[in-house]
């Protein structure tokens, strides 16, 4: 049996299950249910101490009840990937429990033709997944054995292939019985990330950053693709999951264009890692939503 350690507990969350499980309830306790049960999620994957509790207001949408499939879509950080890449592990550990993936649903999409395999290296190097298994594998914790994961990296697409990924995988989101987590954070401001935009009007420099996160985020809740990647054009904004959201941007737009209208994104929480003042302060932004499918 492959599996896929968890590389980054003990350094980005803690390695302990009974401190893990402690600090993801707290998490999920302060957070409220407000518009669930989601079909998708978008929520970030930075270190815990800075997006822990704005994550949880993304799973907390979750209802476990219902969910036998998760896909997760991260974007990819350290290798160049023109497409999206399946997993060859057949579990991904976790401190709490070992998490399945769907070799079936791995199957299909291979079938396709238009995704590639990741090595184990790239795997365990990229954080954008394994960020989100702790939340999973804690609010599915009742279910755990009645439940698989599709891990699915994302490359730097462009938007006629955010459109193709999304129309290949809209089947799968108009199943109730699946999840979607869409791993992003938002703007990383600062010279350490060449991201400098500042609009003075706004007063402080941590103001601008929200303000233009902001004007991102509603324009995602639009679940209009064309238009998000117009903003992502005019700012240049720092979403580093500019592409999983475009993918799901897309898969919302497929079901729209087959006549399926009930579905409406909306962001829960937002946080930033530090308020920036100055032009040498940096920051990264967290925003937290939820796609529902009304019935």
């Amino acid at each position: 049996m492959s599996s896929r350690r968890a590389t980054h507990a003990g350094s980005w969350y803690t390695d302990s299950s009974s401190e893990l499980s402690r600090q993801l309830d707290r998490w999920l306790s302060a957070a409220e249910l407000s518009h669930g049960p989601a079909r998708a999620i978008i929520a970030p994957h930075a270190g815990y101490t800075y997006c822990g509790a704005c994550g949880a207001f993304a799973y907390r949408q979750v209802s476990p009840v219902v969910v036998k499939r998760i896909f997760i879509l991260g974007p990819s950080h350290h290798v160049r990937l023109r497409g999206c890449a399946l997993s060859v592990a057949k579990k991904y550990k976790t401190p709490l429990y070992d998490l399945k993936i769907d070799t079936q649903i791995n199957a299909e999409l291979e079938k396709t033709g238009h995704f590639t395999w990741m090595d184990m290296k790239t795997d365990e190097d990229e954080h954008s997944i394994e960020m989100h298994l702790p939340y999973i594998a804690k609010v599915m914790e009742d279910y755990k054995d009645q439940f698989t994961i599709v891990p699915i990296l994302v490359g730097s697409l462009n938007p006629e292939q955010e459109a193709q990924y999304g129309s290949l995988l809209s089947s799968y989101l108009m199943d109730p019985t699946n999840l979607f987590v869409i791993s992003s954070d938002f703007c990383h401001w600062g010279q350490r990330f060449s991201y400098t935009y500042y609009d003075r009007s706004c007063g402080p420099i941590h103001k601008s950053i929200e303000q233009l996160d902001k004007q991102g985020m509603d324009i995602i809740e639009t679940l209009t693709p064309s238009a998000f990647t117009e903003y992502l054009r005019k700012y240049n904004n720092t979403i580093c999951g500019r592409h999983p959201i475009g993918v799901m941007l897309g898969a919302v737009k497929a079901l729209q264009e087959q006549g399926y209208n009930k579905m409406s994104f909306k962001f829960l929480k937002y946080a930033q890692s530090s308020q920036c003042q100055d032009m040498d302060d940096s920051s990264v932004s967290y925003a937290s939503g939820s796609l529902v499918f009304e019935v």
